[in-house]
């Protein structure tokens, strides 16, 4: 069956939309300058080599060259992963904020023949590069900050200048390779090979009305000139959720808006920007986003008549922050989508941890043999089948166990645990990595955070387990409180208890000043534990008798 590129089809949407915005950042960008800086990005990248296929590679292998991109937010990021596109090489995202040794970590895993990179980067770059065992091209994006280039850099803008923009028209194909790199947030970074091909039918979400892929490029410029608007992801390109809203809404004809000084989120800006630029919708990850953007709404009332949807993914909503949001802005619609780079997004939140599944979500017997059938009391696998990843690149044992075959359907299984509702909802408890085997029984992480987070006076909660001698583990909650006088460990035991089996309502509540997430809004677990065992038996300010002194 026929299949649409990302390079291919972004360049026919350009040629209709010609001198319109395709990019608004620092400088705006139109569709037809797009296609010519990444076409010369692509001539650049051949001129050096780069663009090799390999032909038979197995499901853990590109057999493409790769280009690492560390950048914030702007239009030169996307440019880096469209060039490398219509060079046939690959792109892979890199986390701005790693250590030396994670980035020397990501580097060697990532074998990258080509650098993206601002010169803000350049130190850190400048020590880790000698750890490699090979020379990548190395193209410096020049951001203000002051020094050289890196020794054999080539200056960004002075690369493209000198390239021929003939030179870097796409030869692309459906097959060749995307790579995107996991958080880490529950163990090291691994790199998801997704065909472009499945990446544009799946989650770029370039389909027909009644869900089919689009296969013909004419029909889907005629759907992405009927939808367009503009869209502004908040978190981090380097992240998945930031990346797909704005190369599906590029694929939807929209124009990508970036606000001013994205490597920071700040809440009044991002409305500033969305009321200027007449955003259409905007991307969010979870209460990191969510209630900063209310309080700044309440503190400073905007009608934002274009803003129309918010798309939630990566991390909880909280329903009171998403009744709030629509409260303050009545037109808009709230879509909370669940979702992993192994996957794309998958299901549709509903309320609590219930989710309807989308397209091909199934969810599998615990053994990853069978599919549960709708009302089996199993707890199993939320799995994804159709556009789905190849796997994880130089990973065999990891490609084999997360992308199984059943019943002649291939389905990834990132970890996701969930049972099949017999009305065909699907009850999420969250990931295998995240549970808590305690006195023989598993709890959840994520069920009891939502729980607390519904809390009266709670602001933000994780959940961890710690090492106990009587449990093996016993279930630890830090939790940052939303009022000056903070609810009680008692308070809190009550109302897990009214919603949670007792085995599930944590052995200890420790409050703290505030709860660690990552950039992109996802739990920050290593931090929980790390403070779960710090403070083990409670602190003044967190054991139950002392919250209870502190309240009075």
């Amino acid at each position: 069956m026929p299949e649409l590129d990302l390079a291919s089809l972004h360049e026919a949407i350009a040629a209709e939309l010609g001198d319109e915005p395709c990019v608004i950042a620092d400088r705006v960008v139109s569709w037809r300058e797009m296609t010519d800086r990444t076409r010369r990005l692509a001539a650049v990248l051949r001129d050096h080599g780069l663009g090799r296929r390999a032909e038979d590679v197995e499901a853990w292998e590109t057999g493409q060259d790769h280009l690492g991109v560390l950048l914030h937010n702007g239009s030169e990021y996307l440019e880096g992963v469209l060039g490398a596109h219509k060079a046939s090489v690959a792109p892979f995202n890199i986390n701005y904020r790693y250590t030396q040794e994670e980035l020397a970590y990501l580097l060697r895993d990532a074998h990258p023949s080509a650098l993206l990179y601002a010169a803000r980067f350049a130190p850190a770059l400048a020590e880790v590069l000698p750890r490699l065992d090979h020379s990548p091209l190395l193209l410096q994006v020049d951001d203000g900050t002051p020094g050289p280039l890196l020794p054999g850099a080539l200056d960004y803008e002075t690369a493209l200048a000198g390239a021929d923009p003939a030179d870097g028209a796409p030869e692309t194909s459906p097959a060749d390779a995307h790579l995107l790199y996991t958080g880490g947030t529950t163990g090291m970074p691994k790199g998801v090979i997704w065909r472009v091909g499945d990446l544009v039918a799946g989650p770029m979400g370039v389909r027909d009305r009644d869900g089919s892929a689009l296969t013909d490029v004419e029909q889907a410029v005629r759907r992405a000139l009927a939808i367009r608007g503009r869209v502004l992801p908040a978190p981090p390109l380097m992240h998945g959720a930031g990346t797909g809203i704005a190369l599906g809404g590029w694929l939807s004809g929209a124009t990508v808006v970036i606000q001013p000084r994205p490597e920071h989120f700040d809440a009044a800006t991002l409305l500033e920007t969305c009321e200027r630029r007449h955003v259409t919708s905007l991307a969010i990850v979870g209460d990191a986003f969510g209630a900063p953007l209310v309080a700044e709404l309440e503190l400073r009332p905007r009608p934002l008549p274009d803003l129309r949807l918010i798309v939630n993914s990566g991390a909880a909503l909280r329903e009171e922050i998403k009744t709030r949001l629509k409260e303050l802005l009545p037109q808009l619609r709230i879509t909370d989508m669940l979702g992993s780079s192994e996957t794309g997004l998958h299901a549709k939140r509903g309320s609590g941890n219930r989710f309807a599944g989308k397209g091909n979500a199934v969810v599998l017997a615990d053994d990853r043999a069978r599919i549960l059938a709708p009302g089996d009391d199993e707890i199993g696998w939320l799995a994804q089948g159709g556009h789905i990843p190849r796997g994880y690149l130089g990973d065999r044992d990891k490609t084999a166990a997360t992308f199984v075959t059943v019943d002649e359907t291939r389905y990834s299984v990132p970890g996701d645990r969930a049972r099949l509702l017999a009305d065909g909802g699907i009850e999420f408890f969250g990931r295998e990595a995240t549970t808590i085997n305690t006195g023989g029984e598993k709890v959840f992480a994520e069920e009891v955070e939502q729980v607390l987070r519904a809390l009266p006076g709670v602001a933000d909660a994780l959940v961890v387990g710690r090492a106990s001698e009587r449990w093996g583990q016993e279930v630890v909650a830090l939790y940052q409180s939303a009022t000056e006088v903070p609810p009680t460990a008692d308070e809190l035991a009550a109302g897990c208890r009214e919603r949670l089996a007792g085995y599930k309502v944590p052995k200890e509540f420790i409050r703290t000043d505030k709860v660690h997430r990552h950039d992109n809004g996802k739990a920050d677990y290593t931090w929980a534990r790390d403070a779960a065992e710090t403070r083990k038996g409670g602190t003044p300010a967190c054991s139950a008798s002392a919250a209870a002194r502190t309240k009075s």
